[in-house]
């Protein structure tokens, strides 16, 4: 998932620095994040993870996730959670759809964030989503 994330921000935005940091686990991912801020000084972290169908994948994944909103809480940094769960899809490619679609979609948003924090304002309340199709504002 990092691979469509790299080939965003090599597109849409060369000038960021990219700092990759792989860890072993889900659960590894809150302390990588928040070294990659404290120790490498970065602005935003998108936080990759793939989830199996086992309830124990599902709980890892829910631990970093909370890991990471902690993380954020205390170096009042951005993290993006970029996770996609195996029961997301029926096959293979739908996995690597949704992956791909989601970690495009994570990043571009990393980037907007980067520039200006009201540049997902326009975007707020359309129904937006990051693997799957938008679904559109609510209708009045």
């Amino acid at each position: 998932m990092a691979s469509f994330a790299i080939g965003v921000l090599k597109e849409s935005a060369p000038n960021i620095q990219i700092e990759r940091y792989t860890v072993p686990g889900f659960k590894d991912l809150p302390v990588a994040a928040k070294k990659l801020i404290e120790e490498y000084n970065c602005e935003i972290v998108l936080a990759f993870g793939f989830a199996g169908k086992a309830e124990i994948d599902l709980q890892c994944a829910h631990e970093a996730n909370m890991g990471l909103i902690q993380a954020e809480l205390m170096t009042n940094t951005h993290i993006l959670k970029v996770f996609v769960y195996s029961d997301e899809a029926k096959n293979e490619k739908g996995l690597h759809d949704i992956a791909k679609d989601r970690s495009i979609k994570h990043t571009l948003n990393a980037i907007a964030l980067m520039q200006d924090k009201e540049m997902l304002t326009p975007f707020a309340g359309k129904g937006k989503r990051q693997g799957f199709p938008d679904e559109g504002p609510i209708a009045r």
